[in-house]
């Protein structure tokens, strides 16, 4: 029965399939083939156009380039400007640490005893207190990745060390008066302003130059991108030192006095410099005069700050007012009036946007002071220290605020100041020495050149008919195109002025470079030419009638005609 079975379907299924055997691929160059799935197309979810904004560097360009080539190349990289800016903002699911803050309507009445006492044991060791009473008042100045800081008394007392472990790098004493110190692109080296000139010294104390072009200074200041070491003197003297090759880019006199009130914008790079005028002056290194000015107050100036966006500027004088100005505008927020008992001094912005002021020896903080339609009533926060407030300065990327004062330094908490997520490609609280090495390289690789400061990218141009008395913007060389103009007429005689031609563009070689340069000549000397034409002939008919107005006696040159009407003198 078994025999009966009819296996006709499978002899037929077995007999439909091939075995390939392939030989020794050492030997011979067969390949094995497997079969693969058909890729698969992952699609992305969309990002949000609210963070694409925040990403983008700028405006998408209008028009079209004069070829095609060059359309193009501008078309694919605005193509990968826009995935830059699409990974950045996807990229945001990573930064998982959130801003704090204190929640409440009387966060001014909590002190740094309550914040210690309610805080991890990380946050209770950045409250703390140095009490240098012997050498004070004390600056200050953190590093750009804020793990570093660096203090110096008016006695001579410098010291630098790590304050989150609280090592200690090197304390010096340089038994000379010190007005300001500064910690250079990185936490190997800084410098001190003393009385006479200006020393650079490595982390362990070492003194490794003497600046003496850079005598009496008593404002230091540092850009990062530039290498460049800003310096304000008693003498009414800013100077500009290039610390990578060791040469002053600039030194200009500014004619004010003495410069003891000194910012710098981060992101133009431009000097702010306050004076006892009320005027704050905006300066750079290729202008020998201020690119703006701006008067902020009736009295002399205590204090000028920048915020971290560059937008916004606080400033402080003795007519107990605090004023916010729009940088972009030159115009005033808002204002805050003290009562007579109290004077605002120092000054300084946080990465969040909070606003340390001080007045004698208390230190107040303000939330949301760059928003016009919030007024603050009472402060964020309120701290009273045991001197004079000297100096105050935020810790880059901590909830920390460093103050130096007559009898030491302080450390206290503030909730919400710093950015919690750092970029550890720009500034990286946690790097190596292999790390710190290779930035610094990087560093100086990607260096700006001096030229690059301007105020052209961050000035909204004013019309000299807008200039008010107060709050306004003074233009240096400010003038119209019709006074231009009516200057011109007033000479007789001018130079003939170059002009600025651009030829079409042209194919088939006619668009190389001697040949544009052939043409633009051309056509200036062809310029020049009937210029001095016109003025030869100007200058013979003006001869011409002098000779004739010499043979009378009524017409000699600079005598009008209508002398002979007037009465004649007894």
């Amino acid at each position: 029965m078994a025999a009966n079975i009819d296996n006709g379907p499978r002899q037929k299924q077995k007999s439909n399939i091939r075995y390939f055997f392939p030989k020794d691929p050492d030997k011979s160059r067969a390949k094995f083939s497997f079969p693969r799935r058909s890729k698969d197309s992952i699609e992305e979810a969309p990002v949000a156009k609210e963070k694409l904004k925040k990403w983008r560097t700028g405006e998408a360009s209008k028009g079209r380039a004069r070829t095609k080539f060059h359309s193009e190349k501008i078309k694919a990289r605005e193509e990968v400007l826009e995935k830059v800016a699409e990974k950045s903002a996807r990229a945001e699911l990573l930064c998982t640490e959130e801003t704090g803050a204190l929640e409440g309507e009387r966060t001014y009445q909590i002190t740094q005893n309550d914040i210690r006492a309610s805080a991890d044991e990380a946050t209770q060791q950045k409250i703390f207190d140095l009490r240098l009473n012997q050498f004070g008042p004390y600056r200050l100045d953190y590093t750009r990745n804020g793990r570093h800081l660096l203090i110096g008394g008016a006695k001579g007392h410098v010291a630098a060390f790590d304050w989150q472990t609280k090592g200690l790098h090197c304390e010096i004493n340089v038994m000379e008066t010190v007005t300001d110190v500064k910690w250079l692109h990185q936490e190997t080296m800084f410098a001190v302003a003393q009385r006479k000139n200006v020393f650079i010294y490595d982390n362990q104390g070492i003194e490794l130059h003497c600046l003496k072009h850079l005598d009496s200074a008593v404002r230091l200041e540092f850009l990062p991108y530039h290498f460049l070491l800003v310096s304000s003197s008693a003498k009414g003297y800013l100077s500009y030192l290039d610390v990578s090759i060791g040469k002053e880019v600039s030194g200009i006199c500014t004619k004010q006095g003495r410069l003891d009130i000194m910012t710098v914008n981060s992101q133009s790079a431009i000097v702010h410099l306050g004076h006892p005028n009320g005027t704050v002056s905006l300066w750079t290194p290729n202008m020998k005069e201020p690119a703006a000015k701006i008067l902020c107050h009736a009295s002399g100036l205590r204090d000028v700050a920048v915020d971290i966006s560059g937008n916004y500027m606080a400033t402080t004088s003795l007519d107990r007012r605090l004023k916010i100005f729009d940088l972009r505008t030159y115009k005033e927020l808002s204002r805050f009036q003290y009562n007579k008992r109290y004077c605002p001094g120092v000054l300084d912005f946080s990465q969040k946007g909070i606003l340390a002021v001080s007045r004698e020896n208390v230190v107040e903080l303000y939330k949301d002071m760059t928003n016009q339609a919030y007024k603050p009533e009472k402060p964020y926060l309120y701290h009273r220290c045991d001197k004079l407030v000297q100096d105050i300065m935020f810790c880059p990327y901590e909830d920390v605020l460093g103050i130096g004062h007559g009898w030491g330094f302080s450390s206290i908490v503030i909730p919400g100041a710093g950015e919690p997520n750092f970029d550890a490609l720009e500034a990286n609280p946690y790097q190596s020495k292999s790390q710190r090495k290779q930035t610094e390289v990087r560093m100086l690789l990607d260096k700006v050149q001096p030229e690059t400061i301007t105020l052209e990218g961050s000035v909204v141009q004013v019309q000299p008919e807008t200039i008010t008395l107060e709050g306004s913007v003074v233009q240096v060389d400010l003038k119209t195109a019709a006074q231009q103009q009516e200057e011109r007429n007033k000479n007789k005689f001018l130079k003939p002025c170059k002009i600025d031609f651009t030829p079409r563009h042209k194919k088939k070689g006619g668009d190389k470079a001697s040949k544009v340069m052939q043409r633009k000549k051309g056509v200036q000397e062809e310029h020049m030419r009937s210029a001095v034409r016109t003025i030869v002939r100007t200058k013979q008919e003006a001869g011409r009638q002098r000779q004739r107005n010499k043979s009378r006696p009524g017409l000699a040159e600079g005598v009008s005609a209508l002398e002979r009407l007037k009465k004649k003198s007894a």
